[in-house]
């Protein structure tokens, strides 16, 4: 998978991509990354890429033809995401991080300031994404959350073909709890079915623990999630208690 990002502020990603799973999955060729400042497709001397708002008010605008004519250098298919990350765009969540990455590229355009021209969200993004009920200062750190969430999607990135399945919101639950050495830290036991080596029993644990969190932290995702009969008892009886 490939990405190419647009923002006034490349120097921000820099660390990103210099350490941990995104370095190693950039090594490998897994994935890759392109940055491009919209300063470069303006045509004055001082590198303008915003404006004052028409009919006044506070703050600046992006300019529409840098952003256009950026996006245009970007070679790309027909049908790649011209995603505009902004406070208004559908909420991210994992299910939009799965449906991302089934492309073999995305475009992401960082807004700054009060926002891009209408223009750019009318006419050129196909796409508005945002990453929760609050306003950053622009949307390079909506950017990055994106690009990690999707990018840990691409085979391999994470070694195990596995390690995504189990992470909270896939599937509609949060994570169930995780334990490692020692079995008993100040008193504290690791559950005796999670060292008993039955894997039915400790699947089953799990997926109970999940259910249990889900309705303890983030009950409403209980009502879209996938549940046989009987898990779906369990949560009754969970309501009632």
């Amino acid at each position: 998978m490939h990405v190419d990002i647009l923002t006034l502020f490349p120097q921000m990603f820099q660390g990103m991509f210099e350490a941990g799973i995104m370095k190693r999955a950039i090594e490998q060729k897994l994935v890759s990354v392109g940055v491009h400042n919209i300063r470069d497709y303006t045509h004055d001397k001082h590198h303008t890429a915003d404006d004052y708002p028409y009919g006044g008010g506070a703050g600046m605008v992006l300019k529409p033809e840098p952003i256009f004519e950026a996006v245009e250098s970007i070679e790309r298919e027909a049908n790649t995401p011209i995603i505009l990350l902004s406070p208004q765009g559908r909420l991210f969540t994992q299910k939009v991080a799965q449906e991302l990455a089934q492309y073999s590229q995305l475009v992401l355009i960082c807004g700054r300031y009060e926002g891009v021209d209408e223009r750019v969200r009318e006419h050129l993004a196909s796409d508005e994404i945002s990453i929760g009920d609050y306003v950053l200062s622009g949307g390079e750190l909506a950017a990055m959350v994106v690009i990690d969430s999707v990018f840990r999607l691409v085979p391999g990135v994470l070694g195990s073909e596995a390690s995504p399945l189990d992470d909270s919101h896939v599937g509609g639950l949060l994570e169930y709890p995780q334990y490692t050495r020692p079995a008993s830290y100040r008193g504290w036991a690791v559950p005796e079915v999670l060292l008993s080596g039955n894997h039915a029993q400790i699947d089953s644990w799990r997926r109970e623990q999940a259910i249990r969190r889900t309705y303890k932290q983030r009950p409403e995702l209980l009502d879209k999630a996938e549940l046989s009969s009987k898990e779906k008892r369990l949560v009754e009886r969970l309501r009632k208690s």
